[in-house]
Order: C-alpha cells, then sequence, then structure tokens
C-alpha cells in the first residue's frame, strides 16, 4: 500500500475525521454527566427548600384565618 496514493490519503482523512467525532462526543458525554451530577444535588437543595416554604405558608394561613382566640392561646402555649 503506498502512502502517496490518492486512494490512501482519503482513507487517513476518512480515519482522521471519524476519531475526531468519537473523542468530541466523548468530551461532551463526559460534560453532561458532571452538569447532570450538580443539577441533580441543586434540585435536591431546591426541593428541600420548597418542602421547608411550604411548611411556613401552611403556618401563616393558619395563623391568618384562624380564630383570635385560638391564635392568643397557640401563642401563649408557645412562649
Amino acid at each position: 500500500m503506498e502512502i502517496n496514493s490518492p486512494f490512501t490519503m482519503i482513507v487517513i482523512i476518512v480515519m482522521i475525521a471519524v476519531t475526531a467525532g468519537v473523542i468530541n462526543n466523548w468530551i461532551k458525554v463526559r460534560s453532561e454527566r458532571e452538569d447532570s451530577a450538580a443539577s441533580e444535588e441543586e434540585l435536591f437543595r431546591l426541593r428541600k427548600d420548597v418542602e421547608r416554604l411550604s411548611e411556613r405558608v401552611r403556618v401563616l394561613e393558619t395563623i391568618a384565618t384562624d380564630k383570635d382566640e385560638r391564635l392568643r392561646d397557640e401563642i401563649r402555649r408557645l412562649a
């Protein structure tokens, strides 16, 4: 097989292009995995925040809609 033949040059160019494409895809997948792990941690933190804030809203709704006497009793009990 001659290195100077056009067929050999075409095969080498195609092999280089395919190898570059594979390496490029591998780098993208690795990067997306790292981003995914960070996104999952952020998602967990945000879910905990939503849970905490939902509980606070429930308490505030109770305070806003309860009768004054019950509210006073609850405040005394907490103090």
